[in-house]
């Protein structure tokens, strides 16, 4: 008899936990918001190899290895992660199934940690992969079986659209023992796996038709539920976790819940349908499943009701039902709003990134071209010192196009651009290439790579450096000597805790009449438990300027000192790691350096 326990899984540890369980041997990803614990949780299990890849495209091509190999295999991404990894993805559905594969895609409605809000069940048809829809960790655990067997059964990659409410919300799960899944070696005397004319033109016959196959089992399969309510013509169809938010409000409709929501079987849903005088479709974002049903000749409405954008929680869903005349009155609801002051999300206590941007907003540079990673902050006070941020490796890109028109326009301004060096190994290193190509001169362009060894905004995963940091990670590639190797002449090195030094090579560099390069290394203060003597602030030099506030460091504020009428600054030394930025924009030599730590610490990285 199966050992079955129960335990309280996040949707993440649920996926994690039901590739376990089916077998997978396989796991891939790159670290993004929501769907990073995946494969952390993945780790955990010695019999999966476990892998945080360059970026996306290398993470699905490493999957898609293990796949044809005939193990169990998953990718798993945020859903701005499946544009990068398109490329192999939108072929890779042409070929035959060896071993099961999965494409985790972690959506963000109400763009909770993302730069977009596309709809990926969207991305889902057009690779023309089926894709599966959970409404809580039970079923991000079962669905993720499932997914694996559709996998195998009908030979086509499969989708686990999920969402950040549901990747973080926990929910009790009922966890089985582990099933293997012996590997069938891939076949090498087909030719299946060659994508290129006349076999991708085969292929797309193929993949045609194990969808109208897989369409014609979504007839029968178990996890579309209807759920019928006598005395009532309406019949909301929905998925995912608005299931249960609809649940909670129990209007008196009847619900077809789909677990698989493409392909929707026309049969089914005509059979179903044809007994409701009215249908209304309740999903996040974009209107899909309402245009899968209108395609299939059924009437019915959706987004005349419910938003575009955003999360649907409860009262957005009764409002919509109100509206619709679904429910007659609109439930009253007790809200309490307590006054707090505003704050904007800042670097954390010690990030290196801190001293850089206080440099570059002194050194009143007009444009400065951003990127994805902490260094985003930037854009907010107290910096407000980036003036684009698009995707992951943009900002060469952009900089260099940028440079080009202002050339063409007789115009030679600085222009600085950043990026970290999680993202230069992930999209960073083909634009660096690019670089090169048709360079002038006398373009001035300073990219600041700012090095602190990690993957930080996502928890910390390691990159191409984290090596020379840390002696668990096995790469090891040095950022400037990778540079001068392709072909830059101009590539300079700097301790970004080293503030007067860091600001004199900013200031040569933002100069310079060419192209420059500043890799300003770092540790991230979090990752590699950053704790020196903390500082303190003696209120008898300090002289109220606000020097080091307006560095924006957490422990630092102004207070008020017994005996003195002035408020002067003051730091935290229960938050304090002791970078000493603050002690190095003082004007006056007001902050010093503890002799010891007066707490708990950790290990010691100098500055």
């Amino acid at each position: 008899m199966e050992t079955i326990e129960k335990i309280m899984l996040t949707g993440n540890q649920a996926i994690s936990r039901g590739f376990y369980e089916a077998g997978g041997l396989i796991a891939t990803s790159y670290p993004g918001s929501p769907t990073v614990g995946i494969i952390e949780n993945t780790k955990a299990y010695e019999t999966i190899y476990s892998e945080f890849s360059t970026n996306e495209k290398v993470a699905l091509e490493v999957a898609i290895g293990g796949s044809f190999n005939g193990a169990r295999s998953m990718v798993a991404m945020k859903h701005v992660g499946v544009n990068i990894a398109a490329d192999p993805l939108m072929t890779f559905t042409q070929t035959p199934i060896n071993g099961g594969f999965l494409l985790v895609t972690g959506d963000d409605p109400g763009l909770a940690s993302s730069q977009n809000e596309q709809d990926n069940r969207i991305f889902g048809k057009f690779a023309n992969m089926g894709i599966l829809d959970p409404s809580d960790s039970q079923e991000a655990k079962d669905f993720t079986k499932e997914a694996l067997k559709i996998s195998e059964k009908f030979q086509t990659p499969m989708m686990l659209r999920i969402t950040s409410r549901l990747c973080h919300s926990r929910s009790v799960v009922e966890v089985k023992e582990r099933k293997e899944k012996e590997q069938s070696e891939m076949d090498t005397k087909t030719g299946e796996y060659c994508m290129i004319p006349p076999g991708s033109r085969k292929a797309q016959f193929f993949m045609k038709e194990r969808l109208e196959k897989l369409e014609k089992f979504a007839y029968e399969i178990e996890i579309n539920k209807l759920e019928l309510k006598q005395e009532t013509d309406t019949l909301i169809v929905t998925s995912g976790l608005l299931y249960n938010n609809l649940k909670e409000i129990a209007p008196n409709v009847s619900i077809w819940k789909l677990g698989l929501i493409y392909p929707i079987s026309k049969e089914k849903a005509k059979e179903i349908t044809s007994k409701f005088n009215r249908v209304i479709v309740l999903e996040e974002m974009m209107p899909f499943i309402e245009n899968e049903l209108q395609l299939m000749g059924i009437e019915c409405e959706g987004k005349k009701y419910f938003s575009f954008t955003g999360e649907l929680d409860v009262p957005d869903i009764e409002k919509g039902l109100y509206n619709a005349g679904i429910i007659d009155n609109m439930p009253e609801r007790i809200e309490e709003f307590v006054e707090t002051v505003a704050r904007y999300p800042v670097f954390c206590t010690g990030c290196p990134h801190r001293p850089t941007f206080d440099i570059l907003k002194k050194s009143k540079t007009k444009i400065i071209i951003g990127d994805i990673g902490c260094y985003s902050l930037s854009a907010l006070p107290p910096f407000e010192q980036s003036n684009s941020i698009i995707s992951m490796g943009a900002s060469i890109g952009i900089t260099k196009g940028l440079r080009k028109a202002k050339v063409l326009n007789d115009n030679n301004e600085p222009i600085v651009a950043v990026i970290g060096d999680g993202t230069f190994f992930h999209s960073g290193l083909p634009s660096f290439v690019n670089l090169l190509h048709n360079k002038e001169d006398n373009e001035n362009i300073t990219i600041i790579i700012l090095d602190n060894r990690t993957t930080a905004m996502t928890g910390g995963q390691h990159n191409g450096s984290s090596g020379l940091y840390n002696e668990k990670d096995d790469m090891k590639v040095g950022i400037k000597s990778l540079l001068e190797g392709i072909g830059f002449d101009r590539v300079k090195e700097i301790n970004q805790y080293d503030y007067k030094s860091a600001k004199k090579l900013f200031e040569e560099e933002i100069a310079y009449e060419g192209l420059s390069i500043i890799v300003a290394n770092g540790p991230c203060a979090l990752k590699y438990n950053m704790e020196e003597p903390y500082f303190y602030v003696d209120p008898e030099i300090c002289i109220s300027c606000r020097s080091c506030i307006r560095t924006g460091c957490p422990p630092l504020r102004m207070i008020e000192y017994e005996g003195i009428d002035k408020l002067k600054s003051s730091i935290d030394e229960d938050m304090c790691v002791g970078c000493s930025v603050c002690a190095q924009v003082c004007p006056v030599n007001a902050i010093k350096q503890s002799e010891k730590i007066d707490r708990e610490g950790g290990e010691f990285i100098g500055n």
